[in-house]
Order: C-alpha cells, then sequence, then structure tokens
C-alpha cells in the first residue's frame, strides 16, 4: 500500500531514475512487509529553480544529488521496521544507482488503512 514519491534535479538518466524506484520497491518488500505487486510509485524532476535544500542541515552534507522520497503507508509498523526500511533504501540506493547515503532524505507519512482506495471507489482496507 505504499505510496512513494521521489522527487530529484532534472538531468539523471533512465536507467538512474529506474534504479532508484527499484531499490526503494525492494527495500519495502524486504523489510516492510509490502506484497508484490504493490507498487505505486511516481519521480518528479526538477530544475534548479524548483529544487531546494540545505547543504548542511543537521551536520549533514548533501549534494545537488539529494533524492527526497516521501512514502505515504499505512500506521501500522513498529518503529524498527521503519529504521530497518530506511536503512535498506540507503544501502539499495548506494549500491544502484551510486547515491551517496548524505544525498537521500526520507519521509514517511503515516495514514489510517481506511484511507486508501485503490480502485474501484472501494475502501479495501475498511472492509
Amino acid at each position: 500500500m505504499p505510496l512513494v514519491r521521489v522527487s530529484l534535479k532534472a538531468g539523471k538518466p533512465a536507467a538512474y531514475r529506474k534504479a532508484i524506484l527499484d531499490g526503494v520497491y525492494d527495500a519495502m518488500r524486504s523489510t516492510f512487509d509490502v506484497p508484490e505487486e504493490d507498487r505505486f510509485m511516481v519521480i518528479s524532476e526538477h530544475d534548479e529553480t524548483d529544487f531546494s535544500y540545505s547543504a548542511n542541515y543537521r551536520g549533514i552534507a548533501r549534494t545537488d544529488n539529494l533524492v527526497l522520497i516521501q512514502l505515504t503507508v499505512s500506521n501500522t509498523r513498529p518503529v524498527a521496521k521503519k529504521k530497518a526500511l530506511y536503512r535498506a533504501i540507503v544501502d539499495n540506493l548506494s549500491k544502484n544507482p551510486g547515491v551517496r547515503s548524505e544525498d537521500v532524505f526520507i519521509n514517511l507519512v503515516e495514514v489510517l488503512p481506511e484511507n486508501w482506495s485503490f480502485g474501484n471507489g472501494i475502501a479495501q482496507y475498511a472492509e
């Protein structure tokens, strides 16, 4: 059920962007109990004017290769699973496509399970 939104600075090749989505999806599958085929993900690219970030917030040195990842999920997982997810995403993206760990920013937005409709106007998790 995660809805994943990824934002990055424009100009990366298609293979790079695909590797990011695949790496996040693989991390969700291995650490977050996400079932096969539960894949709803988008990437948005932004020009320099529309991509603003702190280069050193919390003492973390970021570059223009920053990848902002926002996952909207049901509020059903403990903190340990969240930490495992963050670590797995960073590990996967550092391997492919080679994103520095400092350049991976993750935000988890939790919602109640009944706030999802996967189609047909039905709240599948509310039934």
